[in-house]
């Protein structure tokens, strides 16, 4: 999931995906099956097959899941059609959410969507509402630094591979990139030894809502109800919520 940049907070990140490594892995899976089916099954052929590789590695999915899901995708092994899917929707305090599916049911997808927004205060919205205040880009996150190299030296690095945004936000270095770029600027950092906590394409919010309080709780517990959900892949939100409240949900979950 990913609203405002705190919230790829390192630290807080790695608790909630250890807590959800399984539903990660699942998840990566089927997005490989997805895009090696729609396209070449050889990452250099396809980016989206490779971004998604990307993605994986960066949640050390074992390399036996990722050759399967790639069988599936080619007919090798017995496997299901999936399709994307893109919904839309407001969380409390009018926070925009961005919702990509990949479902082997639409309709179940939709309805059970529909009821997670009802359930924590939200509501769906018609395509194109809130997708114009997002925009598509690359994002490499690094949180360990060799012992021979210094964050200036990492950061400079980033820029001469392409980065060109650095967020520096102390416990992690966030690099943002056109998503064609993604690849290519992942794979020259793991060569000098530097491996990205997070490689993937997102969406970011082009501006932010400040939610605080128990209204910030109430977005937390909708988004992550949706990012909880089978056919949910990723989820986008636009909110800013402060450190203190996303640690002390991320300990209450």
């Amino acid at each position: 999931m990913s609203g405002h940049s705190k919230w790829a907070n390192t630290k807080y990140r790695k608790e909630r995906q250890d807590k959800k490594r399984s539903s990660i892995f699942a998840k990566a899976i089927k997005e490989i099956t997805l895009q090696a089916r729609n396209g070449d099954p050889d990452p250099a052929n396809n980016p989206g097959l490779a971004q998604a590789l990307e993605r994986a590695r960066a949640a050390n999915l074992p390399k036996e899941n990722i050759d399967r899901a790639i069988k599936r995708a080619t007919g090798e092994l017995e496997g299901v059609s999936y399709e994307e899917i893109n919904y839309e929707g407001y969380a409390p305090e009018g926070v925009a959410v961005l919702l990509r599916v990949v479902t082997d049911n639409r309709n179940r997808a939709a309805a059970s969507i529909r009821h997670t927004f009802s359930k924590h205060g939200g509501n769906m919205a018609a395509a194109g509402s809130v997708s114009w205040l997002f925009e598509r880009r690359g994002v490499i996150a690094i949180e360990e630094i060799p012992d021979d190299a210094n964050r200036d030296e990492v950061q400079m690095l980033l820029i001469e591979l392409g980065a060109n945004e650095i967020d520096d936000q102390g416990d992690v270095i966030e690099a943002y990139c056109d998503p064609t770029d993604l690849v290519t600027i992942s794979e020259e950092v793991r060569k000098l030894g530097i491996n990205p906590s997070r490689a993937e394409v997102t969406m970011i919010p082009k501006n932010t809502v400040k939610v605080e309080g128990h209204a910030a709780e109430k977005v937390l517990k909708l988004v992550d109800a949706l990012d909880d959900n089978e056919d949910v892949q990723e989820v986008f939100a636009n909110f800013d919520i402060p450190d203190e409240v996303l640690e002390q949900f991320s300990k209450s979950e």
